[in-house]
């Protein structure tokens, strides 16, 4: 069996896998718990620096 045909079958079953649980783990880190207050701080970072209009 060559490097090339190992790699797919590589990709074709356990990548995916690996793949799929890492997209899912990326999409729920900002909804952890310990996320509230960094999440938040991250929103208004972008206020920081306003001068109330002027």
């Amino acid at each position: 069996m060559s490097f090339y045909e190992n790699l797919r079958h590589f990709a074709d079953s356990y990548g995916l896998v690996v793949i799929f649980i890492l997209f899912l783990t990326l999409c729920a880190w900002p909804f952890r718990p310990g996320a509230k207050r960094r999440n938040r701080d991250a929103a208004r970072s972008i206020f920081e620096d306003e001068n109330n209009g002027e």
